[in-house]
C-alpha cells in the first residue's frame, strides 16, 4: 500500500466541507401576487397618506394609558404568548441541532489499559511464552471524527435549510400572535369600555323613568290622566330595566375576557380611561399597496418561511438517490509508557470514506421526495390564501375606517335630533297638546339612538385597530 502523507486525512475532511456546492433544491420564486394590485378607489384616495403601521409601535399609536398597561400586562403574562415563545425556543434547539451536521464532530479521547496474565494464561492470550508472568501496559491520546458526512449533494445543508426556515416561521408566527393578542386585548376593552358607559346611560335613563312614574302615579290618583298613560310609563321603566340587567351581563363578560387575555388580574392601581368618543383619535395609517403586506405582515413572512423550507426538503429529498459517502479518521499518540505517550515516533492516524446507496428500498426513497413535493404544493397555496385573507382584512378595514367614521357622524346627528324631539314630545304633552303614546315613543327612540351611537363608536375604534394590525402592527419590545 502506498504511502500517504500525515496531511492527508485533513485534506479531505477540508474537501468534504467545501465540495458541497450541489444543491438539488428547486430555486426559491415567489408566486404571483393573487390579489389586485391596489385597494379599492371608493375608500383609498392616497394610498401614501398617513404613517405606515409597520413604523409605529403600538405604545405610539394606542392614545388611552389604561389600555397601554393592559396590552403590556398581557404581552407579559399571556399564556398563549407564553408557549408561542417557548416554540420559538424549540425551533432554535433544532436548527442548531440540524446546522451542526454541516461540521464534522470532533471528540477527543484519552485511554488506558493494563493486561496481566499468569504462567498458565500467558501463551494463551499473546502476552508472553506459557510458564512466565507477563503485564502488558498500552495508552492512547487522540481525536477523532466519526460518521461525518461528505455533503456532496447537499442533503445535509437543505436539511439544515429547512429547520432554519422552520425557526424563522416559528418567529413570525410569534410575532403574529402578539399583534392579535394586541387586538383582542383592545377589542375586549373598547367592548367593555362600551358596556360600561351604555350602562351608565341605561342607568340614568331607569332613574329618568322611575320618577316619570311616580309622578304618573300622583296624575292618575289624582285623576288628572288615565290609567293608560301611567301603564305606558311602566311600559318604558321596564324596557329599560331589561335593557339594564342585559348590560350588565355583557359587562361581566367583556371583563372576564379581558382578565383572560391580560393573563393576570391588576396588581396596581391603573388609569382612568378615555370616553369611547375619545378613543378614535389614532393615527392615520397609509395604507399602502397589497404587495406591501408581503414584507410588513408575519403571517405571510411566516407562510413564505414555510415554502422554503419545504422546497429545501425536496433537495434534501433527491439528494437520498445518490451514494451517501462518510468520513472517519484519528490523529493521535500510542505507546506502552504512559510518560512516552506524546512524540513523533508515536504517532498513530488513520481515516476511510464509506459510500452507501441503497438498491432496494422498495419505493422508500421515491415516496419521501413524492411527500416532499405534496408538501410544497401545500406551502405554495398556504402562502397565497394568506396573502389574499390579508388584503381581505386590509380592505375591509379601510372600507370601516371610512364609512364607519360617516356612520358615527351620522348617527351622532341623529341623536340630537331625536332628543330635541323627545324634549319636544314632553313639553307638548305637558301642554295637553298630544297624547302620552308620543312621549312613549320619542323616549323609547332616543334611548335606542344613544345606545346605537355608543355601539358604532366602539365599531369605529375597533375597526380602527384591526386596520394597524392587518397592516403588519409596529415594533414590539422583546419579552
Amino acid at each position: 500500500m502506498a504511502r500517504l502523507s500525515n496531511t492527508a486525512p485533513a485534506s479531505l475532511v477540508i474537501a468534504g466541507m467545501f465540495l458541497g456546492a450541489c444543491s438539488l433544491a428547486p430555486r426559491h420564486v415567489r408566486p404571483e401576487l393573487p390579489t389586485p394590485e391596489r385597494y379599492a378607489d371608493s375608500y383609498v384616495d392616497d394610498p401614501a397618506a398617513g404613517t405606515r403601521a409597520i413604523a409605529l409601535g403600538w405604545r405610539d399609536f394606542f392614545a388611552d394609558p389604561r389600555l397601554e398597561a393592559l396590552i403590556a400586562t398581557a404581552l407579559k403574562n399571556n399564556r398563549d404568548l407564553t408557549i408561542a415563545v417557548a416554540q420559538i425556543e424549540e425551533a432554535r434547539g433544532a436548527y442548531r441541532i440540524q446546522r451542526s451536521e454541516l461540521l464534522p464532530t470532533i471528540a477527543v479521547s484519552a485511554e488506558g489499559t493494563r493486561n496481566g496474565a499468569g504462567p498458565e494464561t500467558a501463551g494463551v492470550s499473546g502476552l508472553g511464552p506459557i510458564g512466565t508472568s507477563e503485564t502488558f501496559e498500552r495508552y492512547f491520546l487522540g481525536a477523532g471524527i466519526a460518521s461525518f458526512e461528505l455533503d456532496f449533494w447537499g442533503r445535509v445543508r437543505n436539511l439544515s435549510r429547512a429547520a432554519r426556515a422552520d425557526y424563522l416561521a416559528t418567529v413570525e408566527a410569534a410575532r403574529a400572535f402578539q399583534l392579535s393578542l394586541i387586538r383582542d386585548v383592545a377589542s375586549a376593552y373598547f367592548a367593555s369600555l362600551e358596556a360600561r358607559e351604555r350602562l351608565e346611560l341605561a342607568q340614568a335613563t331607569v332613574d329618568s323613568r322611575r320618577e316619570g312614574l311616580r309622578i304618573a302615579k300622583k296624575r292618575l290618583d289624582a285623576g288628572v290622566t288615565s290609567a293608560l298613560d301611567f301603564r305606558q310609563a311602566e311600559t318604558l321603566l321596564t324596557q329599560a330595566e331589561t335593557e339594564l340587567a342585559a348590560l350588565h351581563f355583557s359587562k361581566a363578560q367583556s371583563e372576564n375576557l379581558l382578565a383572560t387575555l391580560i393573563g393576570s388580574a391588576a396588581t396596581v392601581e391603573l388609569p382612568e380611561p378615555l370616553p369611547l368618543a375619545e378613543q378614535a383619535r389614532l393615527e392615520t395609517l397609509a395604507a399602502g399597496v397589497p404587495s406591501d403586506l408581503l414584507a410588513s405582515r408575519p403571517d405571510i413572512v411566516a407562510a413564505e418561511h414555510r415554502l422554503r423550507g419545504a422546497r429545501a426538503n425536496i433537495g434534501a429529498a433527491r439528494a437520498a438517490f445518490f451514494p451517501s459517502i462518510t468520513l472517519t479518521g484519528s490523529y493521535g499518540f500510542a505507546s506502552t509508557q504512559l510518560d512516552e505517550l506524546v512524540g513523533n515516533d508515536r504517532r498513530t492516524w488513520s481515516y476511510g470514506p464509506s459510500i452507501s446507496l441503497p438498491i432496494f428500498d422498495f419505493g422508500a426513497r421515491r415516496g419521501n421526495l413524492t411527500v416532499a413535493e405534496a408538501r410544497e404544493n401545500i406551502a405554495v397555496a398556504d402562502y397565497e390564501r394568506t396573502i389574499q385573507t390579508s388584503f381581505q382584512e386590509v380592505s375591509d378595514a379601510l372600507a370601516g375606517r371610512k364609512f364607519l367614521a360617516e356612520q358615527v357622524s351620522a348617527q351622532e346627528r341623529a341623536t340630537r335630533a331625536q332628543r330635541q324631539l323627545a324634549e319636544l314630545a314632553r313639553r307638548r304633552y305637558n301642554e295637553g297638546v298630544v297624547a302620552y303614546i308620543e312621549v312613549l315613543d320619542a323616549e323609547r327612540n332616543l334611548f335606542s339612538a344613544e345606545q346605537a351611537l355608543l355601539q358604532v363608536r366602539r365599531a369605529e375604534v375597533s375597526n380602527l385597530v384591526t386596520l394597524y394590525i392587518a397592516l403588519g402592527g409596529g415594533q414590539i419590545e422583546a419579552r
